[in-house]
């Protein structure tokens, strides 16, 4: 098994993930200049958080169009595991990958903080660590993370399981109040069409071990894993 985890101009949080996967999780993996180009097959790929390109034009926009992002869209569609972290997922939205698009926070200021998610989808590759239902606790950093699909496609994720997380309170009540950036419908994961790429806002590399306050990101590294080694 070997992950791969992708590194762009702007990226901030590959070494974490990579430090997840290697170190916490015990998986070979090779962190990915995106000049290098993918030069062998992976069982994972992990988009990560940051400011690629400086979020000129929108953010994600410019690292979607490098060729990097085409070897990853041809890894997705033979049903390999891609996961998209903050600005991974804008970059995995811009990519269509998943429906729908990660733009500027209702209140257009950067947020970063821990929130709550309650687990919409214990039934993936992302998620079958958790169960349905089950709240987990994980921090946010970003000011382009408020989810919007049109009507239909919405519908859709629903109608098909393909919700992942919403934010929610501390007791797993999906509330105005507990939606930090007008995101629609608290939605805050979601996954592609095939279920083997999942797009989330909230950072799970970063509470992946207790030392850091919070481990129940790594649950969803553990899912990804454990569905690999059933294949």
């Amino acid at each position: 098994m070997r992950f791969a985890v992708l590194q762009f101009g702007g990226s901030n949080c590959d070494k974490d993930a990579l430090h997840v996967l290697r170190d916490v999780c015990g998986v070979d993996t090779d962190l990915i200049w995106y000049r290098d180009g993918l030069k062998r097959d992976y069982d994972g790929i992990v988009i990560p958080g940051g400011f690629s390109y400086g979020d000129y034009l929108r953010a994600g926009a410019i690292a979607t169009r490098t060729p990097v992002m085409a070897d990853v869209v041809r890894h997705a569609d033979k049903g390999g595991l891609v996961l998209g972290i903050c600005n991974g997922a804008q970059i995995s939205a811009e990519s269509s990958l998943v429906p729908g698009v990660f733009t500027i926070n209702e209140y257009p200021k950067f947020i970063c903080r821990e929130v709550f998610l309650r687990v919409e989808n214990a039934d993936s590759p992302f998620t079958s660590a958790y169960s349905e239902g089950e709240v987990i606790r994980l921090p946010i950093a970003h000011k382009e993370g408020r989810y919007v699909a049109s009507p239909d496609d919405i519908a859709a994720l629903k109608a098909e399981k393909r919700v992942a997380f919403c934010f929610c309170d501390e007791d797993g009540e999906v509330t105005p109040e507990s939606n930090p950036n007008g995101t629609t419908d608290n939605i805050t994961g979601i996954l592609g069409k095939g279920g083997n790429v999942l797009a989330m806002m909230p950072h799970p590399e970063r509470a992946s071990e207790d030392v850091l306050g919070s481990s129940d990101g790594k649950k969803i590294f553990d899912s990804m894993i454990s569905y690999i080694e059933s294949l």
